[in-house]
């Protein structure tokens, strides 16, 4: 049996039969054909490569445009929309949703950290000197200012 998306025979009907676990049938998909972008010279300019597909009774949409070829973008959207449905049920997080807030919290802790610690309820910064020296090497020199007690203020 010759494979419809351009993938191993393998990898198209473990993606059938997880598609019929999850109750996704070819018949409730609208398949549609746009033109991608990014690198892939002419043929992105030219080929409707990159494929949308939508699950009617869901209104769930994915767009497959990584590669050239439009039989790989449609196995791909299909098991984007398989991982959707597989989220939605499952109800775990998507793992780029964990990934983002990850980051949003490193980017918090970075912000917290530069604005100074706080130490006796005032806070104390420190500074950073970097200095060139004559044999090339730069050298890092941290000054911290300890807390000023309230008692002189």
């Amino acid at each position: 049996m010759a494979s419809r998306f351009g993938v191993s025979p393998e990898k198209e009907k473990a993606l059938r039969e997880r598609m019929a676990e999850l109750g996704i049938r070819e018949n409730d998909l609208d398949e549609t054909f746009v033109r991608s972008g990014g690198p892939g010279g002419q043929n992105v300019n030219k080929v409707s490569s990159a494929v949308m597909l939508k699950h009617i009774p869901t209104g769930i949409v994915v767009r497959a445009g990584k590669e050239r070829s439009q039989g790989l973008n449609r196995f791909f959207a299909r098991r984007a929309l398989v991982a959707k449905f597989e989220e939605m049920s499952s109800g775990i997080k998507p793992a780029n949703e964990v990934k983002r807030e990850k980051l949003r919290k490193q980017k918090k802790r970075k912000e917290e950290e530069s604005q100074g610690e706080v130490a006796g309820g005032v806070a104390h910064s420190a500074r950073v000197l970097t200095q060139p020296e004559p044999h090339g090497y730069l050298f890092t020199l941290y000054i911290s200012y300890p807390p000023i007690p309230f008692s002189r203020l």
